[in-house]
């Protein structure tokens, strides 16, 4: 079965770990979650009310990580999604989450990220004229990074798919999947030969 790695960490926000990872898991991928520590991580939610100027936060769910950002070898998976909150304010200093990210594009696999995730990208050196979105008052890190910021809800650019938070969740991870099916990568196991039978 085909891996996908999900690269976050604490305080990344609920809906945008949950969503990917069930939503891939039922495509037939098997889903793995890295992070800075193979733990139990703590997620939150974000939200927002009318009348403040910026999205309020409280606890989410717990979720075990499968593996630490040192003990991931890049090769055994076919793609990556980097989910926002928190999690990519600190995560983006981490050298392994980096060197994760930096083996995708070099190697032009497909990409998903939504919300803070690109400041991990950023971080990575890898936007520099890329067409990214991202949560909207994120656009100066996309531009300092060398990026085209796009205000969107599933914004492709050959294999980077991105976003701007979680309530584009389902067009953001629709064309994600288009793209991974457009670049050939399948789930495998018993879903690539029910399909092909």
């Amino acid at each position: 079965m085909s891996k996908i790695l999900i690269l976050t960490g604490d305080a990344a926000e609920t809906l945008e770990v949950f969503y990917p990872y069930h939503r891939l898991q039922e495509a037939g991928f098997e889903v793995h979650i890295g992070a800075p520590e193979a733990r139990k991580l703590q997620f939150v939610v974000h939200d927002f009310v009318d009348g403040f100027d910026t999205y309020t936060e409280k606890l989410g769910h717990t979720w075990p990580a499968d593996v630490a950002f040192a003990d991931v070898d890049p090769a055994d998976y076919v793609a990556i999604v980097v989910p926002g909150g928190r999690a990519p304010e600190y995560i983006r200093n981490n050298e392994d989450a980096k060197r994760i990210v930096r083996h995708f594009f070099e190697t032009d696999a497909p990409v998903a990220a939504t919300c803070h995730g690109p400041l991990l990208l950023a971080a990575a050196g890898v936007l520099h004229g890329r067409t990214s979105s991202a949560y909207p008052e994120l656009a100066v890190d996309v531009e300092t990074a060398g990026g085209v910021f796009e205000n969107g809800g599933g914004v492709v650019d050959g294999k980077l798919v991105t976003a701007r938070a979680w309530p584009d969740n389902g067009t953001w991870m629709k064309a994600f999947l288009e793209v991974l099916e457009a670049a050939g990568v399948r789930a495998g196991g018993e879903l690539a030969a029910a399909s092909a039978g």
